[in-house]
């Protein structure tokens, strides 16, 4: 295994924090990963991983070299794209959850087509706070953005909807105020989030509604989506999430013009090089074209 190949096991094993998990990313064996993961200490020397029954941790020195080996492997991709007519290489996009399945998977087939030589990894999480840090090269994510020397790029929006499904507003009617929410189930997250305080809106209209009334919680928006198809309650979904079920008619959208109106921004981020690799000016260009200049298509007339 050459020095290039080492460091790409190193970086592989420290965020997968064990040899097999890291061996099946790289389709090698996990004897062979920590074989290579030996030598590369051997020939440093110093110990770059701690051992144990837990699983693997990164010591002082480990964590050090982390990032110098991150930076030496896209080093090496940059190179190697340059040299290349067309954009190759692993292109990882951290993005998330609900508009990664639901707008992202069903364009990247035509994206391949056009790039075929990218081969795409996804990295699926709610969290804005490490951006980049799982080695990530794009970053599709909302809200406010911390202070970072990353750049973002404002590429779209999101309408927030309240919707049941058609046989639960059989059964229980269809809320046409706010305080009627009093009456109903309501499904809500767990974490707080600018988006999902639609319930604190109905406190204000009604002092009689409570936190008590919200039958279902999840950290998740599709277990929310599909306890609201089951008919389990009233929901409040990104437009993103919800323009399918709405388009079939599993859900209906309620309250229309009843609840804030603020939209939910969505970001491009990635890091500020001089040159971006040709992997990541694809990705956005193709961004561009897809969902910018197709006008968000998950937006649904309005009345």
């Amino acid at each position: 295994m050459d020095k290039f190949a080492e460091l790409t096991a190193f970086v592989a094993v420290a965020e997968a924090g064990d040899f097999t998990a890291a061996a099946r990313r790289l389709d090698l064996t996990p004897s062979g990963v920590s074989k290579s993961m030996t030598r590369l200490e051997e020939r440093l020397g110093c110990t770059l991983l701690r051992r144990s029954f837990k699983g693997i941790a990164l010591t002082d020195e480990g964590s050090g070299f982390l990032e110098a080996a991150r930076r030496a492997l896209s080093a090496l991709h940059e190179a190697e794209s340059s040299a290349t007519p067309k954009p190759s290489g692993t292109l990882r996009v951290s993005c998330l959850p609900s508009f990664a399945i639901y707008q992202l998977a069903p364009l990247m087939p035509e994206f391949q087509r056009e790039y075929p030589s990218i081969r795409l990894e996804f990295i699926l999480s709610s969290e804005t706070r490490t951006l980049l840090d799982r080695q990530a090269d794009v970053a599709i994510v909302s809200g406010a953005l911390p202070d970072s020397a990353l750049v973002a790029r404002r590429f779209a929006t999101s309408r927030w909807l309240a919707c049941a499904s058609p046989d639960y507003l059989l059964r229980n009617g269809c809320p046409e105020e706010l305080a009627d929410l009093r009456h109903h189930k309501t499904l809500n997250f767990i974490q707080r989030t600018p988006w999902n305080n639609w319930l604190d809106e109905a406190d204000e209209v009604d002092d009689k509604y409570s936190r008590e009334f919200v039958s279902y919680g999840a950290n998740h928006g599709d277990m929310l989506l599909a306890l609201a198809r089951a008919g389990a309650g009233v929901v409040r979904l990104a437009e993103y999430h919800l323009s399918a079920d709405l388009r079939t008619g599993s859900v209906r959208e309620i309250l229309q013009g009843k609840l804030a109106e603020e939209d939910e921004v969505l970001y491009l981020v990635y890091e500020r090089h001089k040159h971006v690799s040709r992997r990541v000016s694809a990705f956005l260009e193709f961004i561009e074209r897809r969902i910018i200049e197709g006008r968000e298509p998950w937006r649904l007339a309005t009345v």
